[in-house]
C-alpha cells in the first residue's frame, strides 16, 4: 500500500534509514525559489516546507540551496537601508533585481558543480519563473553572458551562442518542479527565453491552479520550442558535454580554502576530454502539468500559518515529493519528517508503490477528531488586504487530526486537506481588481509553436486553458473530484475556475 494502513493509525512508521533513498550513485545539487514576498516566516510557502525535508548534513551527497523571493531582499551592494527598503518594493513590484536572482542561484552551481551531479530546481509563483529562467540560464552558461541571454533578438542568441561554445560545459537539468509558474515577473512584465520551454531538462513538474483567476497571475504552461528557437540554440557536438561520470570526491579533514572540493585533476579531464556519440543524442523533456483545487498560494503554499495542520497547499506538496521518487532524482529526503505530511517512507523507497482509491466525502467521519489547535485564534486578525503571496489567512477548518503523535493514511491527509478553504485574492483583496478592468497583453502560444499577443480585459475570469494543451488531455488531480462532490464546505459547491473540456480530463494520483 501506499499509504499506513488504518490499523497502524497512532503508532510511528518504522523506517530502516535515516534518510531516503540510501543509495547514492550520484550527488544531488537542490535549488530552491521561493515566491514574491515569501521568505521564512509565519506562513511558509511548499518551497519552504519542501526545502526542510532534505537532507544538508554531507555536501558530498547533497548540497542545498535555498533563495527569499522576489521582493524580500535586494542586491548586496546597495548599502543604505533607506535604498534597500525601495530596491525590495520595486522588486517586489517590478522585478528589478530578477538578474541578482537568477544569477544567485547560478553562482552557486558555478562554484559547486563537479562532473556527474544531478541538478534538481524547485520555484514557486515567481520563483518558479526565476527556476525555470535559472535552468535555461544553464543553456548559455557564462555569468557576464547574462545581458546576452535576457535578449531575444537574433543577435542576442547568436552572441550567448557564441559565449557558450567558447567558455562553457554543456550541462543538464534532472528535475525542474514548480509549483505555480505566473506568465511574466513584476506588475510591468519583465520576461527571459526559455521560461517556457526548454530542452536541458530531463524531467519538467509543474503543479497549476484550477481556480487562479488574477490578470497577472496566468499560468505559463510547458510549450514546445519554436523551429527557429531550436536552430538558433547551440546543437549536439558543437561544445563539450558534462561527464556523467561522478568525479572522484574526498572528505578532507580541513575545509579548501576556496570553498570547493572539486579535485583539480578530474576538472580538467572533464574540461578537455574530446566529444563522445553520446554528446549526440537528444532527449524530449518528460513533462507532466497536473491542475490542482484552489488558487495561487493554495497550490504553492503561504495562505495559512504555520500551525495550521491541514490546507490545501499540502496535496500539490506531496504531489513533487512522490514525483521526485518516481522521476529518480537521487533526491535524498528525512524518512522520519515525511509521515507528518502523511507520506509512509516505504511507500515511496525503494520503490514507489500504487495509491489505493480515494477516499470520499462520506469517510470523514471516521477519522479521528480533536479541536483545532488554532481555535483561540482571532479570525478579525487573520490579514486579508496584502497582495504578496506571504500574506497569513488563518484556516478554521471544521476537522483536525487526533493529536500531535497521530499517523494518518496519505488518502485520508488529502481528504482532510482538499475540504479546506480557498483563498480568492480578487475576494480577500479588492484592490486587485484595478488590473482585472485594464487592457492587458496577454502571450498565446499559437497552434503553428509562434507566438501572438493579445490584448484584453480580463474582468476576473478563470484561467483559459489552450487548444493545444488539451490535445492530449487535461491532467488534473483526483482530490479535486473529490472536492467537486462534496455538498457540506463551508465556502459551497465547488466548480472549477479554469476553463477548459472537462470531457478531457486525465485523473492523476
Amino acid at each position: 500500500m501506499a499509504s499506513v494502513p488504518a490499523s497502524a493509525i497512532g503508532q510511528p512508521i518504522p523506517v530502516s534509514s535515516a534518510y531516503i533513498p540510501n543509495n547514492r550513485p550520484a550527488r544531488t545539487l537542490v535549488l530552491c525559489f521561493d515566491g514574491t514576498g515569501d521568505q521564512f516566516d509565519a506562513d511558509n510557502s511548499n518551497v519552504i516546507q519542501f526545502f526542510t525535508l532534505l537532507k544538508k548534513d554531507d555536501k558530498h551527497e547533497q548540497m542545498v540551496y535555498y533563495q527569499a523571493g522576489i521582493g524580500t531582499y535586494t542586491v548586496p551592494q546597495i548599502a543604505t537601508p533607506f535604498m534597500a527598503k525601495i530596491s525590495q518594493t520595486l522588486d517586489e513590484m517590478i522585478a528589478w533585481n530578477l538578474d541578482a536572482h537568477v544569477m544567485g542561484g547560478y553562482q552557486f552551481l558555478m562554484e559547486n558543480y563537479e562532473a556527474g551531479d544531478k541538478i534538481c530546481i524547485f520555484g514557486f509563483s515567481r520563483g518558479a519563473y526565476t527556476a525555470r529562467a535559472l535552468a535555461a540560464c544553464n543553456l548559455q552558461q557564462v555569468p557576464f553572458a547574462y545581458k546576452m541571454f535576457t535578449r531575444t533578438d537574433e543577435t542576442g542568441w547568436n552572441q550567448s551562442t557564441a559565449f557558450k561554445k567558447a567558455f562553457s560545459i554543456d550541462v543538464d537539468i534532472e528535475f525542474l518542479g514548480v509549483w505555480d509558474t505566473v506568465c511574466s515577473v513584476g506588475l510591468i512584465p519583465r520576461t527571459l527565453p526559455f521560461t517556457a520551454s526548454n530542452t536541458s531538462i530531463k524531467t519538467f513538474r509543474h503543479a497549476v491552479s484550477l481556480d487562479e483567476r488574477r490578470a497577472k497571475f496566468k499560468a505559463n504552461l510547458f510549450n514546445r520550442p519554436t523551429k527557429e528557437e531550436v536552430e538558433l540554440g547551440t546543437h549536439p557536438g558543437d561544445m563539450p558535454k558534462s561527464d556523467t561520470i561522478p568525479a572522484l570526491r574526498h572528505k578532507p579533514s580541513t575545509p579548501p580554502t576556496n570553498g570547493s572540493s572539486k579535485p583539480k585533476a578530474k576538472d580538467l579531464h572533464t574540461l578537455e576530454r574530446e566529444f563522445s556519440e553520446r554528446d549526440k543524442i537528444n532527449f524530449e523533456t518528460d513533462v507532466l502539468e497536473v491542475w490542482f483545487s484552489g488558487c495561487h498560494c493554495d497550490v504553492g503554499g503561504g495562505s495559512v500559518a504555520n500551525d495550521v495542520p491541514h490546507n490545501v497547499a499540502r496535496i500539490p506538496l506531496r504531489w513533487m515529493i512522490r514525483q521526485c521518487f518516481l522521476s529518480n532524482t537521487g533526491i535524498r529526503f528525512h524518512s522520519d519528517l515525511l509521515p507528518a505530511l502523511g507520506l509512509d517512507p516505504a511507500a515511496l523507497w525503494p520503490k514507489v508503490l500504487s495509491r489505493p482509491k480515494a477516499l470520499s466525502n462520506a469517510d470523514i467521519a471516521t477519522i479521528p477528531v480533536v479541536p483545532s489547535t488554532s481555535a483561540n485564534v482571532d479570525p478579525s486578525t487573520a490579514k486579508h488586504d496584502r497582495m504578496s503571496t506571504s500574506e497569513t489567512l488563518v484556516n478554521y477548518a471544521d476537522v483536525q487530526p487526533a493529536g500531535p503523535n497521530t499517523v494518518l493514511t496519505e488518502e485520508q491527509e488529502d481528504l482532510l486537506d482538499i475540504r479546506c478553504e480557498i483563498y480568492d485574492q480578487l475576494t480577500l483583496a479588492p484592490a486587485w481588481w484595478v488590473l482585472e478592468v485594464l487592457p492587458l497583453r496577454h502571450k498565446v502560444q499559437q497552434e503553428t509553436d509562434y507566438w501572438a499577443s493579445e490584448y484584453y480585459f480580463n474582468l476576473g475570469r478563470g484561467r483559459q486553458v489552450s487548444e493545444k494543451h488539451q490535445q492530449e488531455g487535461v491532467h488534473v488531480h483526483r482530490t479535486v473530484k473529490t472536492r467537486m462532490d462534496a455538498t457540506d464546505l463551508k465556502q459551497g459547491k465547488y466548480t472549477p475556475k479554469a476553463i477548459f473540456d472537462h470531457k478531457k480530463i486525465i485523473w492523476e494520483d
